[in-house]
C-alpha cells in the first residue's frame, strides 16, 4: 500500500503548545471548508479551490470554539464556545445573525436534523437542547448523562437522537416523546477532563446502524431500534478511536486514533483498505460531499485534504448516495419520498431504561415502521405541538408500492420549511453577557454600575456609584439565584435571574440603599413564569414576565398593578414617575426588520401618554434604550443609530447620532447614556461589541449630530447647529405650556428661551451668509423669514448690503416692514406663514409679553453677535458697513423703515406719559381726601377730651356769658384763666 503523504496548512496558532480540539467542515458543492479551535475565538473559512486565497475570518466569540454544525441547506453555520454562547451565521458569508441560546458551562456538540428547523446543543451542563431555529425557542431539554456530553447525532429518519458523554455512556432518545428508548452504559472510551479527543456517535445516511467508538480500539456498529451490537470494525489502530466519519454514500468510514492514524474502512467488507499516518492526532474529519476527498485537522490547528482517499480502483464515496434531498433554487429543503415524517418535540417526560440489556421488543420497533404517522397523529402530539414548526401531517407511501411519475412524487414530498428571520430576545439596559471566569455588568448607566463575579454555588455583586459624593455607599452581596438582569437608581436596586428549572424559579429582589425600618428588603418568586426585564422608578418597581405581564410593586413590595402586554418584551426602562416598555409587534418581515412597539406608562398618575412603533435600521436590532438626563426617551440600534423621541409632528422619533458618519467601522459603541448635547458610551474595538468589567471602562463623549445628506453649499455643520437649536427651542416651548397649563410659574425658562432664539438667530445669520456666497438667494430669502428678532433681520439686511446684493436687501427691508405692520397693528409674528410645519417661531409667540420683550432687546443689544465682516467674503472686508449705498431704492425704503420705528417708539412713549400724568393726579387726590379725614377725627377726640376734664369748672361759670376754657385760635386750651378760676374757689371753701 503505497503511503501518500498529505501538506496541512495553519489555520488556527495554539498558544498552549499541547494541542485542543479542532472542527472542519465542508460546504455542500465543495467550495468552501470551515475550520475552528478551541484555543482560538475565531472561526475561518477557506477557499477549498484556492487555498492560498486568505480566509475569511469571523470573531464573534470571546473564548475558544469547541464545536460547528451547518444546516441541511447550507446557508446557516452554527457555532459553540467555551464562553457558553451559541451563536448563528449567514453561509457562506460569514455574517453574524443571532446569540440563539446559552448555556452556564461550555459547549462541547451541536448538530443540526435532516429539516433544519432543530438544533441540538449540548456541553458540560446537564441536559441537550432542542433549539427551535425558525423562532429561537427551546423546544425540550434532554436529562439523563452524568458526564460533559461530547457527541450528539440526530437520526436521518428524524425518529430518534443519539448521544455520548465523556464517561462513555451512550444514550438514545425518542424524539416524538422525549423519552430515552436505551441507555447504553460503558462501551465508548472514558476521555476524562481532556477534551482535546472527544467521544463521538454518528448515524449511517440510510440511519440503519448507529456507529461508537469501542473499547479495544474499533468502532461497534449498533442496530438502530433495539441496539444491539451487529458488528465491529477492527484494524490497524494501536489506540483508542477519537474520531469517525461516514462516507456520503454509507459505503466507508473513516476513523483517527490517539496514535495519530487515520484508517479508512470498507464497511460491507470490515476491513480497512487505506491509511494515513501524521505528525500530530488529528481531532475531526468530514468527507467531500461531491468528490473523493476527505478534509482533515490536527490538534494544533493544521488543516489540509486527503485526495483519492478510497482507492481510484473501487466505487466512488459519492456513489448512489442514499435518501438525497433535493433544494430548491432558493437553497429551502424540501423532503423527498423516502423521508420520514419532521421531527416533533414536546416536554421532557420520565427517564426510560437505565440499562442497555433492557429494551423493548423487536417486533414492536419494527412496526412503529410501518404504521402510518398520520393515524396517532392527534393521540400523541396534542400537548407536543406548542412549541415546534407547525408540519402537516401527511402517509408515508408503503415499502415496495411507489409510483415513479411526478404527480406521485409531488406528492410525498412536503411543504418548503423557512427558517425566516428571528425575533429578537429581551435585552437588559447596561447589561453585558456572561463571560467565564470574569466579572460583568449586571447594569451600567449614568449613575453607576452594578457588577458580578460567579463562583462555584454563588456570586458576588457589587454596586458602584460614579458619584461617591452623592451616591450612598453599598456593602457587596452575596447571589445565590443567579441573577442575570438588573436596574440601578437613587433610591435602590432591582434584581432578577431567568428560570432554571423546577427547583430553582425565577426571582424578583428589591434592595433599597437607605430606610427607617428593618429588613426592608423583599423578593418575589414567579412559578410557570420568567422575569425577562426590570426596571426602576421614583416609588415603583416594575417587572415584565415571559407571559407578557408587566407587573408593578411599589418600594415596600406591595403588588400594585398586573398589566397585559401585548408581545413578548424586548426590553423596559424606568425614569421618575414614566416606565417605557418595547415590546414585538409582529414577527419580523421577511427582510428581517423587526417590529417592535413602544409604550410609555405613567405609574403616578395611571395613564400611558405615549405609544407607538419603534424605528429601527432595516436589518437591525435594538441594543440600548432608556431616558436622556432630561427625560427625553432615546434607543440605540445596532448599526449605530441614535433616536429620541420628540411630540413634533404628532410623536416622532429623531435620528441624533449615526455611527456610519463617522467613518470608524472597526469601532462598536456601548451606549450608556445621553444628554441635550453627548452621547455617553464606550467604544469597543471591533468585533467587541461590548467592554469587560474590569477595568473600568473609560466612557467617550460623542458629539449628537443630525445624519444630513451632503449639502451643495458645504454647510452641514451650520444645518446640524440649525436643526438642533430648533429642536432645544421648541422643548423649551413645550416646557413652558406645560407649565402655565398647570399654573407653575416659567418665568425661569424665559432667559434659557431667549438665549436659545438668539443663538439660532447667530446660526440663520452664518447660514444667510453662506447662501449669499454660494448664489442661493432664494434659500436666503427662507432663512431670513426665520429670524425671531427684528434686530437679526437688521443685521441680516446690513449683511446682504454689504455683500453687495440690493435685491436681496429691498426684500429683506419687505420683509422686515410686514413684520413691524402686523407688530403696530397687534397681530401676531407669524415669519412662518411661507414654510409651514416649521416651529422656529414657536418660543417667540410664549415670550409676547412687554416686559420680556423689551428687557430681551437690552440683552441682545449687550451680547456679542457674530460680525457682520467675517461673514462677508474677504474681497467686501475692508468696506466698512456705514458707508452709504448709492442705490435710491434700498436708501429710500431704510428711511421709511427707521421714520415707521421712530413713529412706533414716540406713540409708545407719549402712551407711557400719559398714563403716568393720570396716576399722579389721582394719586395727590386721594391724599387730600385721606389728609382731610385724619384732622376731622383728630379734632372730635381732642373736643370730647377736654369736656370730660373740664365738667366742675363748667357747674361753677354756669351762669357767665362766656367760657373761660375755650381754645384759642391755636386749638390749645386757655391756661391763665383756668388758674385763677382754681384759686377763687380755693379762697371760697
Amino acid at each position: 500500500m503505497k503511503i501518500r503523504s498529505i501538506k496541512l496548512r495553519e489555520a488556527h496558532k495554539n498558544s498552549n503548545g499541547v494541542g485542543s480540539f479542532c472542527s472542519v467542515l465542508w460546504d455542500q458543492q465543495g467550495e468552501h471548508i470551515v475550520t475552528a479551535s478551541s484555543s482560538d475565538s475565531s472561526i475561518c473559512i477557506h477557499d477549498a479551490i484556492l487555498p492560498a486565497n486568505p480566509p475569511k475570518v469571523v470573531r464573534q466569540h470571546r473564548d475558544g470554539v469547541t464545536a460547528l454544525a451547518l444546516s441541511p441547506n447550507y446557508t446557516c453555520l452554527a457555532s459553540g464556545s467555551i464562553d457558553h454562547s451559541v451563536k448563528l451565521y449567514k453561509f457562506p458569508a460569514g455574517e453574524f445573525d443571532t446569540n440563539i441560546t446559552r448555556f452556564t458551562l461550555p459547549i462541547r456538540a451541536l448538530a443540526f436534523n435532516k429539516s433544519g428547523t432543530m438544533l441540538a446543543a449540548a456541553g458540560d451542563d446537564e441536559g441537550i437542547k432542542l433549539i427551535n431555529t425558525i423562532d429561537g425557542s427551546i423546544a425540550r431539554v434532554l436529562k439523563g448523562h452524568r458526564g460533559s456530553i461530547t457527541g450528539i447525532a440526530f437520526d436521518p429518519k428524524s425518529e430518534y437522537l443519539a448521544s455520548v458523554d465523556s464517561i462513555g455512556t451512550v444514550m438514545l432518545w425518542e424524539l416524538q416523546s422525549g423519552n430515552t428508548i436505551h441507555v447504553l452504559k460503558g462501551i465508548a472510551p472514558v476521555i476524562g477532563s481532556d477534551f482535546s479527543s472527544t467521544n463521538i456517535v454518528s448515524w449511517s445516511p440510510d440511519g440503519d446502524l448507529l456507529a461508537v467508538p469501542g473499547l479495544k480500539n474499533d468502532v461497534v456498529m449498533y442496530d438502530r431500534d433495539t441496539a444491539e451490537k451487529l458488528f465491529s470494525l477492527r484494524g490497524d489502530h494501536v489506540q483508542p478511536i477519537c474520531f469517525l466519519s461516514w462516507s456520503p454514500n454509507g459505503k466507508y468510514m473513516a476513523t483517527s486514533g490517539l496514535d495519530r492514524q487515520i484508517l479508512i474502512w470498507d464497511v460491507d467488507k470490515k476491513q480497512d483498505i487505506d491509511w494515513q499516518k501524521f505528525d500530530n492526532r488529528i481531532t475531526c474529519m468530514v468527507w467531500k460531499p461531491t468528490g473523493n476527498a476527505l478534509a482533515v485537522i490536527d490538534i494544533m490547528g493544521k488543516y489540509g485534504v486527503w485526495e483519492s482517499a478510497v482507492p481510484s480502483s473501487m466505487r466512488s464515496p459519492t456513489e448512489d448516495i442514499p435518501g438525497l434531498s433535493s433544494k430548491s433554487g432558493h437553497g429551502l429543503l424540501f423532503y423527498d419520498e423516502e423521508e420520514e415524517n419532521p421531527s416533533v418535540s414536546g416536554s421532557l417526560s420520565d427517564l426510560g431504561e437505565d440499562s442497555h440489556s433492557e429494551s423493548e421488543p423487536f417486533s414492536r420497533k419494527r412496526l412503529r415502521k410501518q404504521h402510518s404517522y398520520t393515524d396517532d397523529w392527534e393521540e400523541d402530539t396534542n400537548e407536543e405541538l406548542e412549541l415546534l414548526p407547525k408540519v402537516e401531517p401527511r402517509k408515508k407511501a408503503p415499502h415496495g408500492h411507489r409510483d415513479g411519475s411526478d404527480n406521485k412524487r409531488n406528492k410525498l414530498k412536503d411543504v418548503p420549511i423557512s427558517t425566516g428571520p428571528k425575533m429578537q430576545e429581551a435585552i437588559q439596559p447596561g447589561a453585558t453577557p456572561q463571560l467565564p471566569g470574569k466579572r460583568r455588568f449586571l447594569c451600567y448607566s449614568m449613575l453607576g454600575s452594578i457588577t458580578t463575579m460567579e463562583h462555584e454555588g454563588y456570586s458576588h455583586i457589587e454596586i458602584d456609584f460614579h458619584d461617591t459624593s452623592s451616591g450612598p455607599r453599598v456593602p457587596a452581596m452575596t447571589d445565590y439565584f443567579g441573577f442575570t438582569m438588573a436596574s440601578l437608581n437613587e433610591n435602590g436596586s432591582v434584581f432578577a435571574n431567568p428560570c432554571k428549572g423546577e427547583k430553582n424559579m425565577s426571582t424578583l429582589m428589591y434592595r433599597p440603599f437607605g430606610t427607617w425600618a428593618n429588613n426592608s428588603e423583599w423578593s418575589m418568586r414567579f412559578e410557570e413564569e420568567e422575569v425577562r426585564a426590570v426596571a426602576l422608578g421614583t416609588g415603583w418597581v416594575a417587572a415584565i414576565t415571559s407571559c407578557n405581564f408587566l407587573r408593578i410593586f411599589t418600594e415596600g413590595g406591595l403588588q400594585r398593578h398586573i398589566l397585559s402586554l401585548d408581545g413578548p418584551v424586548v426590553t423596559a426602562a424606568g425614569f421618575k414617575d414614566e416606565l417605557a416598555v418595547v415590546t414585538h409587534a409582529s414577527p419580523p418581515l421577511p427582510s428581517n426588520e423587526q417590529i417592535l412597539e413602544f409604550r410609555v406608562f405613567n405609574i403616578r398618575s395611571g395613564t400611558q401618554p405615549r405609544r407607538g412603533r419603534l424605528p429601527l435600521t432595516p436589518g437591525s436590532c435594538l441594543s440600548w434604550f432608556g431616558f436622556s438626563e432630561e427625560g427625553h426617551l432615546s434607543s440605540f440600534d445596532s448599526t449605530g443609530v441614535l433616536r429620541v423621541f420628540t411630540n413634533q409632528y404628532g410623536g416622532s422619533w429623531l435620528p441624533l447620532f449615526s455611527a456610519s458618519k463617522l467613518k470608524k467601522s472597526e469601532e462598536n459603541y456601548w451606549v450608556v447614556g445621553l444628554n441635550s448635547s453627548k452621547l455617553f458610551c464606550v467604544i469597543c474595538k471591533s468585533p467587541d461589541s461590548f467592554p469587560e468589567a474590569t477595568p473600568k471602562p473609560i466612557l467617550s463623549l460623542l458629539d449628537l449630530s443630525f445624519p444630513l445628506a451632503s449639502s451643495d453649499l458645504g454647510s452641514e455643520i451650520l444645518e446640524n447647529e440649525f436643526i438642533m437649536n430648533n429642536m432645544h427651542l421648541h422643548r423649551i416651548q413645550s416646557t413652558i405650556e406645560e407649565m402655565e397649563a398647570t399654573g407653575e410659574d416659567a418665568s425661569l425658562l424665559d432667559d434659557e428661551a431667549f438665549n436659545t432664539e438668539a443663538a439660532l438667530d447667530r446660526c440663520i445669520l452664518r447660514l444667510i451668509a453662506s447662501c449669499c456666497n454660494g448664489d442661493k438667494l432664494v434659500r436666503a430669502t427662507e432663512l431670513v423669514k426665520l429670524l425671531a428678532l427684528e434686530k437679526s433681520v437688521k443685521g441680516a439686511i446690513k449683511l446682504v448690503t454689504a455683500l453687495k446684493l440690493p435685491n436681496l436687501a429691498e426684500r429683506f427691508n419687505a420683509i422686515l416692514e410686514e413684520r413691524m405692520n402686523k407688530e403696530t397693528t397687534g397681530g401676531k409674528i407669524s415669519a412662518s406663514t411661507e414654510l409651514k410645519g416649521d416651529n422656529s417661531f414657536n418660543a417667540h409667540a410664549a415670550l409676547t409679553k412687554s416686559h420680556v420683550r423689551a428687557e430681551s432687546s437690552k440683552r441682545l443689544e449687550s451680547q456679542d453677535s457674530p460680525s457682520l465682516n467675517s461673514l462677508a467674503p474677504s474681497h467686501t472686508k475692508k468696506r466698512p458697513l456705514e458707508e452709504p449705498i448709492k442705490d435710491v431704492n434700498v436708501e429710500s425704503e431704510n428711511a421709511k423703515a427707521r421714520k415707521l420705528e421712530m413713529a412706533r417708539e414716540f406713540k409708545n412713549a407719549f402712551d407711557m406719559k400719559n398714563v403716568k400724568k393720570v396716576k399722579d393726579e389721582k394719586d395727590k387726590v386721594d391724599e387730600v381726601k385721606n389728609a382731610r379725614k385724619a384732622d376731622e377725627v383728630k379734632n372730635a377726640n381732642e373736643v370730647e377730651d377736654a369736656q370730660d376734664k373740664n365738667g366742675e369748672a363748667n357747674m361753677v361759670t354756669a351762669q357767665r356769658p362766656s367760657n373761660p376754657f375755650a381754645k384759642s385760635s391755636n386749638n390749645k386750651p386757655n391756661t391763665s384763666l383756668f388758674d385763677s378760676l382754681k384759686k377763687k374757689v380755693k379762697a371760697d371753701r
